[in-house]
Formats: C-alpha cells, sequence, structure tokens
C-alpha cells in the first residue's frame, strides 16, 4: 500500500482555489473553457472599472453583464434603476471609450428579483419563513384536505 501526500504549491503561489485558476489559464491550457474563464475575469475587471462612474446610490444595484458590438450590457435588480441607468448611459459610455472600448450603446436588463444579482453568502437562505399557523387556521386546513367520501358528494345518478 503506497502513501501518497499533497504536493505542495510553489513557493510565492497561493494554494487553493487560485492554483485551480491559474492551472486553467497557464499557457498549456487550451480548453474550451479557457476562453470563458478570460473573458468572464475581463468582464469582472471592466465592471470593477466602470463602477465608480456610476452615480452611488446605482453602483450597488447594477453589473456589467456583458459588452456585444459595442453595446455595454448592464444588468439591474429593480425597474427604478433600470430607469437611472439609462439616464446615466451618456457618462457610463464616455468612461467606457476612455478605457480603450468602442462602445455606442447601452442595454440595460432588469433581474428577475432581487437575489439575482448579489450572491448569497454561504450558509443562508433565500427562503422566507412565515410564521406558525394557530390552531384554528391548521383545523380548516385539516376539513379543507381531508378526503370526501362518496355518500356526502351528490352522486347525478
Amino acid at each position: 500500500m503506497s502513501r501518497s501526500r499533497p504536493i505542495p504549491p510553489p513557493p510565492g503561489r497561493p494554494a487553493g482555489p487560485q492554483v485551480a485558476i491559474d492551472a486553467l489559464m497557464g499557457d498549456e491550457a487550451s480548453g474550451p473553457g479557457d476562453h470563458f474563464l478570460r473573458r468572464a475575469l475581463w468582464l469582472e475587471a471592466l465592471d470593477q472599472q466602470l463602477r465608480p462612474c456610476l452615480p452611488p446610490a446605482l453602483a450597488a444595484h447594477a453589473r456589467l453583464a456583458n459588452v456585444d458590438r459595442g453595446r455595454l450590457v448592464y444588468l439591474v435588480d429593480a425597474p427604478v434603476w433600470h430607469a437611472r441607468l439609462r439616464l446615466a448611459a451618456t457618462d457610463i459610455l464616455d468612461a467606457a471609450r476612455s478605457f480603450g472600448l468602442e462602445a455606442t450603446d447601452l442595454v440595460v436588463k432588469t433581474a428577475t428579483g432581487p437575489q439575482a444579482m448579489r450572491p448569497q453568502p454561504p450558509g443562508t437562505s433565500t427562503a422566507v419563513t412565515a410564521p406558525p399557523l394557530s390552531a384554528a387556521a391548521r383545523e380548516a386546513f385539516a376539513t379543507a384536505l381531508a378526503p370526501r367520501d362518496d355518500s356526502t358528494r351528490g352522486d347525478p345518478s
């Protein structure tokens, strides 16, 4: 029986998830996921550069989702932020052009729910906890859901 020990990372190189990312993005990586990973990291960096150009109240509710044929695609978490981002479009496009992008248009899409924009911390749930039912409510539900026998139903035949 052989004993294997994990190989420690080289000195000066972090361990953990960063090692996996480095392996995916290394020179030897040329798989189909390499392009998507690089693009996602580029979009994240661009979002961080453009975020200070957004009005302060809007910055927490908007996220750069894509850059497609000169269009900046933003995702917001409510219709009110959709309208406010459209009002700030000129400033955002000017800022994107100052970073070297050929941005000509701004597209804003509204997420389906407020949790779609913000990742949940580990161990938290998005489920809403309902207050406990009263005894009368439990009894009413039990009565409504109880199976009915054939004698209580009006048989038309």
